[in-house]
């Protein structure tokens, strides 16, 4: 939390790869200050204020069988009238959609992503009077060929792929930031969704500089 109230306050919402999930089975979390959430705080300072919502299995809109509580339209709405004011939200959903219990195309998961932008823009308030800006985030490559394949995730690498033709036409409908993350960084070969430490860092710094030319800082 930030104390000064001056703060541009920026709301991360994501799933494992914003959580912080490590790329093997332990379930085990990074740490913050090797997080992209944590190095974003540091890199843009005192200034900025960053608050991590991310969850492992986080979907766009759906419920998952097996896993309660991942439905991310349900939690967004609470969550945003918990956190406002906000400046900004980040969106880096899509790839737990793409489990062959939901068969979910590329297509159709991003027409969910803009459900949840309509939602951000309909709910989010910041104390100036002005939008809430959203930036949307086309996620990284999944990879089929991996020491330790995902069960319930054949074939996803093709589908995320297809991923940032149709979130960038959802950005420029909804009149959003965008950026396609994929060109600048990968999963960890271990297994194929989750990222390494030097992505996370990767993240961090395409992030920083998008938010300062956001935010004219």
């Amino acid at each position: 939390m930030k104390t000064d109230k001056n703060s541009i306050r920026i709301l991360c919402y994501g799933g494992s790869n914003t959580w912080g999930h490590t790329p093997d089975e332990s379930f085990f979390r990074y740490p913050a200050n090797i997080r992209w959430t944590g190095l974003l705080q540091k890199k843009l300072g005192d200034k900025f204020e960053i608050i991590e919502e991310g969850l492992n299995g986080r979907t766009t809109v759906l419920d998952d069988p097996k896993k309660e509580g991942r439905n991310g339209r349900t939690y967004l709405i609470p969550c945003i009238n918990s956190q406002n004011p906000l400046d900004l939200v980040i969106l880096m959903l899509g790839t737990n959609d793409l489990k062959e219990r939901f068969n979910r195309s590329p297509e159709q998961i991003s027409k969910n992503i803009e459900e949840l932008i309509i939602i951000i823009k309909k709910l989010s308030v910041n104390e100036d009077s002005k939008l809430t800006k959203v930036l949307l985030i086309s996620p990284a490559f999944m990879k089929d060929n991996c020491k330790v394949p995902k069960a319930g995730m054949k074939g996803t690498e093709a589908k995320t792929k297809q991923f940032a033709k149709f979130y960038r036409e959802v950005a420029g409908r909804q009149k959003c930031e965008f950026i396609d993350i994929a060109q600048y960084l990968q999963p960890s070969d271990i297994d194929g969704s989750h990222l390494g430490k030097e992505a996370h860092a990767k993240i961090a710094e395409v992030l920083e500089e998008k938010i300062r030319t956001i935010f004219n800082k």
